[in-house]
């Protein structure tokens, strides 16, 4: 690519660094299209494009493009939860079972609420393989993991629920409201936040998704995504959760997300499709206390909850240390953060949503060129750094 790539939309001078962060990552090869964004006591400070949606460079990344962020969608069903706990309607100490009675099989009758959005409820994964499409049919999803034992004694560790996070809260979100995961996220918190996110795609925005490029993996992602390795090490809970269901590769899930079945779905761990300007967006009422321009989505009461830690330590599937709050990470020796009162998690490939309340900071980032690794951890911190030492400057 040559060396001048062009940069669209607004970036605050007090931030310049930031954008050339930015702009570097297309000059390196890093990027093929991307958006990044930032709010500051509620107001963008940052929101910018560039580059081209598709492998071939021939459609630019546009203002209004969105891609599939993969586990970034976590931290908008978290909020989902978080709404509903602040409404009275959820309680995170009150067992699952009493809002979803089938639960209760396997000795699950007592596992709380906020189990499983610490990532300590045991289920991680699936117990038996199935196809792939058998992720867009949430009943019989569901029904799965209702009937599945805890793969360790529930509250006793974190065990990253890479999938099951999305369907076990969003099941949760069903029960209580009777409506659909994505279609409370739309009702209450992306229309009234103006947000350009969903859980579940209408066919009408097909035509502005960037396609998703597969990752170059790393050598210990390689070995683990033979066959071999699978056959040997199948009790691993980290092999246990990516092989099930069936053939999920990095590679498999990518040529998935161009599907229309994908896209349609409700996948609320995985298959959110937003930018970095609705990311930061959503964020941004989180970094502010709960409330944003006259919109009250969250009390602080029930944020401050959020930002308690609730399991610390070498994560079982993730195999890093990791601390949880509730529905989010909180800054640890993985993901160092500045601020204690910060929130964050990101997706496979790069794309992050952070939120740090004591800086009342959010940022977002999205790209189509999935990294892994070394790579992606670099590319994030880069950003983080930058905006953080800018900030200091102010």
């Amino acid at each position: 690519m040559s060396n001048t790539i062009e940069i669209h939309g607004f970036c605050d001078e007090r931030f310049e660094t930031v954008k050339e962060a930015f702009a570097e990552n297309f000059r390196s090869g890093l990027d093929t299209g991307a958006s990044l964004a930032a709010t500051l006591n509620g107001k963008f400070i940052i929101d910018i494009w560039a580059g081209y949606r598709d492998a071939a460079k021939t459609q630019l990344w546009e203002e209004d493009t969105i891609v599939n962020v993969y586990s970034t969608t976590k931290v908008m069903t978290a909020i989902c939860i978080l709404k509903l706990v602040d409404r009275g309607l959820l309680d995170l100490d009150t067992p699952v079972a009493e809002y979803w009675p089938e639960f209760a099989q396997k000795g699950k009758q007592e596992i709380p609420v906020r189990f499983l959005l610490s990532h300590t409820a045991g289920l991680p994964g699936f117990k038996k393989q199935f196809p792939l499409e058998g992720l867009y049919d949430w009943d019989l999803i569901v029904s799965k993991l209702a009937a599945q034992k805890p793969w360790w004694k529930p509250g006793t560790k974190s065990g990253y629920h890479a999938i099951t996070f999305g369907y076990l809260l969003g099941e949760l979100v069903r029960r209580v409201s009777g409506k659909s995961i994505g279609n409370y996220f739309r009702e209450e918190v992306a229309e009234p936040l103006n947000a350009d996110f969903f859980i579940g795609l209408p066919e009408e925005h097909d035509g502005r998704v960037a396609e998703l490029i597969p990752p170059k993996l790393p050598l210990f992602f390689r070995i683990l995504s033979t066959k071999v390795f699978r056959k040997l090490f199948f009790w691993h809970p980290t092999v246990k959760v990516f092989s099930k269901p069936k053939q999920t590769s990095v590679s498999s899930f990518v040529a998935e997300s161009k599907t229309r079945a994908w896209r349609a779905a409700e996948i609320p761990a995985s298959n959110g499709h937003g930018n970095a300007r609705s990311i930061a967006r959503v964020g941004a009422v989180i970094a502010c206390g709960g409330e944003l321009d006259g919109v009250r989505l969250l009390s602080t009461s029930t944020l401050e909850k959020a930002l308690e830690e609730q399991v610390a330590g070498k994560d079982h599937v993730m195999r890093v240390p990791l601390r949880f709050g509730l529905g989010f990470g909180l800054p640890s020796e993985t993901m160092p953060l500045p601020n204690p009162r910060s929130l964050y998690w990101g997706g496979m490939g790069g794309s992050i949503a952070l939120m740090d309340l004591d800086a009342k900071l959010s940022f977002g980032y999205t790209m189509n060129n999935m990294l892994m690794g070394t790579e992606e951890k670099l590319r994030i911190e880069k950003f983080r750094d930058t905006l953080y030492e800018a900030l200091k400057e102010i």
